[in-house]
């Protein structure tokens, strides 16, 4: 990627040509927060109903050099949930990514384990798939040198800021969350833990604790950073300013609004069997996904028996064809040419002829991290020194915007 994406969110009124985001911080928050501080149900109802968000990115020629040249480093922070089986959707989509973030940022990247409670698990699995999902991160070329990998738990701050932000979180926030709906909805309500409701809670603790710059997000996370960004203010209205100043903190605000930082354009991929369908772990199918641990015959056999069409050629970006614009684009980002590159190579291609071309470009891009993986996992101490390390780091961080949260909102300090 090498050059640092912008982000800029804009907020559209449906009845009125004002933009909102525009107005200062302190009078947008009057107009959604009353006296009390209390957010006004029927405002937040009409921009829940009457407003859409609109993410855009700007990608500025000169952003590599000033992040250089400038002694602070931006901060990125994002998380992956323990699987152990971290498919090419992953990959491609967001810790490929990060390989080039880390060159550029200072970054924070750690496995939210305790996210992975909020619905039924394996307890005897989650420590494993922890240590593998870790090792995961490390194998596709996350450099400790530059960036810090830790595990969630392993920073009890992030569970004490999420009680904090709860505090001030309005439910009705949090009804409307989509994933909670729809999850919720296929389980039913007694099979629904209270976790299930409030992890954003603990996504945005996640982010804040950090003062974060700017966080990665796909198109099914973009609502949990807004929320994330709609807690970080209203606490700095509730809690900041000259309120934390009287209290014998430094006043100003508490938390750092982040921005989203959307991937490039293609690094969305599709399942195997349903080109209009984002690859998932959750998918009843493994044939589905390429997981990155999968072996050559496996990943030959995904590929032979994957969903195609019979139209003659292959093209991008045609809506009538979805499974054969995935599958460009998935040759595309693994052999590192350009679209145009690939789309004249394969213009005239059959599927017989293309499937094996792209079964030796996943294998020849898999095969070092898997060597990688297997060296890792042979030696647990080195692993487990780099995770503590990682915590260690990203602990000194976190208990600094945590007491600061603790003062502000008035607690006796210790």
């Amino acid at each position: 990627m090498g050059r640092s994406l912008l982000s800029q969110f804009l907020i559209i009124s449906n009845t009125s040509p004002r933009c909102i985001s525009s107005m200062p911080f302190g009078v947008r928050l009057r107009k959604c927060l009353g006296k009390t501080g209390v957010m006004n149900e029927q405002l937040r109802h009409r921009i829940g109903e009457n407003f859409r968000c609109i993410c855009s990115v700007s990608v500025p020629e000169t952003s590599t050099s000033d992040a250089s040249t400038s002694s602070v480093k931006k901060r990125i922070v994002s998380g992956v949930q323990p699987t152990g089986s971290i498919h090419l959707g992953n990959y491609l989509g967001a810790i490929k990514n990060w390989i080039d973030l880390q060159n550029t940022y200072e970054t924070l990247f750690f496995i939210v384990d305790l996210h992975a409670i909020t619905l039924p698990y394996d307890t005897q699995e989650l420590s494993k798939a922890t240590k593998d999902t870790a090792a995961l991160y490390l194998a596709c070329g996350v450099d400790t040198s530059k960036a810090s990998v830790f595990v969630q738990s392993h920073v009890r701050a992030h569970v004490e800021l999420m009680w904090l932000l709860s505090s001030a979180t309005p439910i009705g926030w949090l009804n409307k969350m989509i994933q909670f709906k729809e999850k919720s909805r296929k389980a039913g309500d007694e099979n629904v833990g209270v976790a299930l409701l409030t992890y954003p809670v603990l996504m945005a603790s996640d982010i804040l604790l950090y003062q974060s710059d700017f966080v990665p997000v796909g198109d099914d996370q973009k609502q949990h950073l807004e929320l994330t960004r709609e807690l970080a203010e209203r606490i700095n209205y509730l809690y900041g300013g000259r309120k934390w100043k009287k209290l014998g903190g430094r006043g100003g605000s508490i938390f750092k609004v982040p921005e989203p930082l959307i991937p490039p354009t293609g690094a969305r991929v599709m399942s195997l069997t349903d080109g209009l369908s984002k690859m998932s772990k959750s998918a009843p199918s493994d044939q589905s996904r390429i997981n990155l641990l999968d072996p050559k015959d496996v990943i030959a056999n995904k590929i032979r028996r994957c969903k195609t069409d019979s139209f003659p050629g292959l093209e991008f970006d045609n809506p009538g064809r979805p499974e054969c614009n995935n599958l460009l684009s998935v040759y595309q980002l693994l052999t590192g040419k350009t679209k145009q590159e690939v789309a004249e190579e394969c213009h005239d291609m059959s599927w017989g002829t293309f499937k094996p071309l792209l079964t030796d470009a996943l294998v020849d891009h898999l095969h070092p991290i898997q060597v990688r993986y297997a060296e890792i996992m042979s030696d647990s101490t080195y692993l487990d020194n780099i995770l503590a390390e990682g915590a260690s780091k990203a602990a000194t961080i976190a208990d600094d915007t945590l007491n600061n949260v603790y003062q502000a909102m008035g607690f006796l300090q210790r």
